[in-house]
């Protein structure tokens, strides 16, 4: 065989597995897509919309009241969930006429204010509030009214949040930051 094309050969195999680990790399570390596939995140989220999700940024900061975050289910952490972060630990959490309430006080900044939360759920009871254990937090779909989320399941302990959705990509007409 030519030198030369064994040469050439070599090089494109180089740059091809050096691409592979680089994506990988990137994908495991920094920055991952998902789709989204089912309402409880609307408006904010429609089904199919494709979404960037910083797995980077909750290494160096703690997740936000607000956050959009993804996590693994704490029912089957072979799934990846996504809900708006809207308590953390050793906070009380409760729903009281559709509005949130954290520690008795309502919460009305952002889309906390325009959201009207149902009752559901063992831990969504009307004016039941619920503590939040240390080092977990109480997450609600936007949707709440076909949402399944902290309500009807409890709380998502800090090492199963996979990061913060930070961008819509796909399609291309709905291309935004995510708040």
């Amino acid at each position: 065989m030519n030198p030369h094309f064994k040469r050439v050969i070599r090089e494109w195999v180089e740059s091809i597995v050096i691409a592979l680990v680089l994506a990988l790399a990137v994908r495991t570390f920094i920055v991952q897509a998902f789709k989204i596939p089912t309402g409880s995140m609307r408006p904010t989220l429609l089904e199919g919309d494709r979404i960037l999700v910083n797995k980077f940024l909750y290494r160096f900061k703690e997740p936000e009241r607000g956050d959009v975050v993804v996590f693994k289910y704490p029912e089957d952490p072979k799934r990846d969930f996504i809900k708006r972060l809207v308590g953390k630990g050793n906070e009380k959490i409760s729903l009281q006429e559709g509005r949130l309430l954290i520690n008795g006080e309502k919460v009305t900044e952002g889309a906390f204010g325009e959201r009207y939360y149902y009752n559901q759920g063992l831990y969504g009871q009307e004016k039941e509030p619920v503590q939040i254990p240390p080092g977990h937090f109480y997450v609600l779909g936007d949707n709440s009214a076909s949402s399944r989320d902290s309500r009807f399941w409890g709380f998502v302990p800090r090492r199963q949040i996979v990061g913060k959705a930070f961008l819509v990509y796909w399609p291309l007409t709905r291309i935004r930051r995510i708040h």
